[in-house]
């Protein structure tokens, strides 16, 4: 097993490694490099038209590194931020374009609720792009047993976590008028939506018309 500073050498040479998130176990490489994530899509077998997120220690050091966040979309994202949400935000300058696959026009961002050696590692790089330690198709990982012997040999670096929850991040789409649940995950699509809907009435424009579904019609799937 890798120590905490190895793992952010690892990273920042460029290098993807295993990390453990407050989900599952991650890869995750210096998402400030097209190369370094690069190398963690083909580690993982991926293809690029598939987008990666990007993951930040904090919601301030997000909005460094995607200063048109700010407005409606911060705004959203702290109702949220840090926990299990993977969110979609627009993404006008196409900022991190190797980690947007085909829609360059939107990018995936997480600020995770970690601790032990995993939130060690984020702290001390930053950011990274991470996504899941598995190869497409396999289980999500919730044990390094569970990561795929490969991933593990060739990985530059691998942290131990401990066993860890194994539900993925719930996925909400903010890029339209109205937030749309992609995936559900850790936090329940109604959940997800209801610490949303004060946030997102008040920022609509007066007189402009909710498209907001009732609770009896909001999707539990």
């Amino acid at each position: 097993m890798s120590t905490v500073e190895e793992a952010v050498r690892a990273i920042r040479a460029g290098n993807p490694v295993v990390l453990p998130f407050d989900t599952v176990y991650g890869l995750a490489a210096d998402p400030h490099s097209e190369e370094a994530s690069l190398r963690l899509y083909v580690l993982k077998g991926r293809p690029e038209t598939q987008p990666t997120a990007l993951v930040a220690r904090d919601i301030d050091y997000l909005l460094e590194r995607i200063p048109e966040m700010r407005g409606r979309a911060a705004t959203l994202a702290r109702e949220l931020l840090p926990g299990p949400y993977t969110l979609i935000l627009p993404n006008p300058a196409q900022r991190f374009r190797w980690l947007t696959g085909s829609n360059r026009d939107a990018l995936g961002v997480r600020v995770p609720e970690l601790s032990g050696p995993g939130a060690d590692v984020l702290t001390r790089v930053g950011a990274v792009a991470a996504t899941s330690a598995n190869h497409p198709g396999e289980p999500d990982p919730v044990t390094l047993d569970d990561v795929s012997e490969d991933i593990r040999v060739d990985a530059a670096a691998v942290v131990d976590g401990g066993e860890l929850p194994g539900t993925p991040s719930t996925v909400i789409d903010l890029t339209g008028d109205e937030p749309r649940v992609l995936r559900e995950g850790a936090v329940s699509a109604a959940e997800a939506l209801r610490r949303l809907e004060a946030p997102v009435r008040s920022s609509r424009t007066p007189g402009e018309e909710s498209r907001w579904p009732s609770p009896s019609s909001r999707s539990s799937s």
